[in-house]
């Protein structure tokens, strides 16, 4: 669902369960919209955050959101049993598709749970959203002026197939992300939901299939030394902590992720033992750019998705900085 199908959804279901009525308004700054609902003859007005299925990773963002907007909504597709109760206890509303709602205010207290989803034929799977759709969404993001120029160049840049960029392409449209300025010209629209849907396809779909496997050094010093190590740049790009404590000079690497096009000489020249455990992941590179391989960093987005992702308080406190100085004006 785009987010106007889940706002439009949570309404008619929370209608349909609690005979609670609600107006959506969209689209107002630093937020997606605002929610009134009638309570006991009153309107009430709740700041409002739509996601597509809320994730773990989001949490910081919300709780950051909620101290400066009271009383603040989220209004999402789904949301775990975890994260409601986490929810609750950080005094953030809630409502879902199904219905299901959390509100605590001064004035009010309603809590609605345990109804189900409403069933259905299976949705066609939107092809931007793939393995391979989520390569080119990625690198759109990225590089935001490509979504203009030729089919082959995308193909080159994601080492997608030809046929398959334009079935991404359409899958965007569909989903409401491309608007059309005119005849020659589209730019990206909706490009935080955009994001958001990218960050949960990656993590479930695309960067699973990237990982190649995990070493730890032989010489354990090389962790806090990573910078000496020998590095082709083109071939390899540091993701993750050590690119962020590049970026921020704030994070020291307990982790080292990279991606590269090749194993083998990296695992050669920097002695790496196969470890489960280990500290240094290795992922497949999924983009080629011949500016951005000029450098030996992986493209500011993925370093704050792979932060975003790891779940750890000390990335996450990163990636908000790294968001905040090189992302905010890009989604905002």
């Amino acid at each position: 669902m785009n987010e106007t199908q889940i706002v439009r959804t949570a309404l008619e279901r929370l209608r349909h369960h609690a005979d609670i009525k609600a107006t959506w308004k969209p689209g107002i700054p630093k937020l997606d919209g605002e929610l009134f609902i009638m309570l006991a003859n009153r309107r009430v007005r709740f700041y409002a955050e739509v996601k597509n299925e809320l994730r773990q990773y989001h949490l910081p963002e919300l709780t950051a959101l909620a101290k400066k907007y009271q009383p603040l909504m989220v209004i999402a597709e789904n949301i775990f049993p975890t994260l409601k109760k986490i929810l609750r206890e950080r005094n953030i509303n809630y409502l879902d598709t199904a219905g299901n709602i959390y509100i605590r205010t001064k004035q009010d207290h309603i809590f609605i749970d345990g109804n189900k989803a409403a069933t259905g034929k299976k949705p066609v799977t939107n092809r931007a959203f793939t393995k391979t759709g989520l390569k080119t969404v990625f690198y759109l993001l990225f590089r935001p002026e490509t979504l203009n120029m030729p089919y082959r160049h995308l193909a080159y840049a994601t080492d997608v197939a030809l046929g398959n960029i334009k079935n991404v392409m359409e899958g965007l449209n569909q989903a409401g992300f491309i608007l059309q300025i005119d005849e020659n010209t589209s730019i990206l629209k909706n490009k935080k939901a955009l994001f958001d849907r990218w960050l949960t396809g990656y993590r479930e779909i695309l960067k699973p299939t990237l990982m190649i496997d995990r070493y730890r050094f032989w010489n354990p010093d090389n962790l806090k030394n990573w910078q000496r190590l020998k590095f082709e740049q083109g071939e390899n790009s540091w993701g993750g902590e050590p690119a962020a404590e590049h970026l921020t000079n704030y994070l020291v690497p307990q982790h080292l992720t990279v991606y590269t096009t090749r194993k083998s000489p990296l695992v050669t020249n920097w002695k790496l033992i196969p470890d489960e455990e280990g500290d240094v992941l290795i992922y497949t590179k999924f983009w080629r750019d011949a500016v951005q391989d000029t450098k030996q960093f992986a493209p500011t987005l993925l370093v704050y998705a792979d932060l975003l992702l790891t779940d750890d308080p000390r990335c996450l406190e990163t990636a908000k900085k790294i968001y905040e100085k090189y992302l905010q004006h890009e989604f905002e």
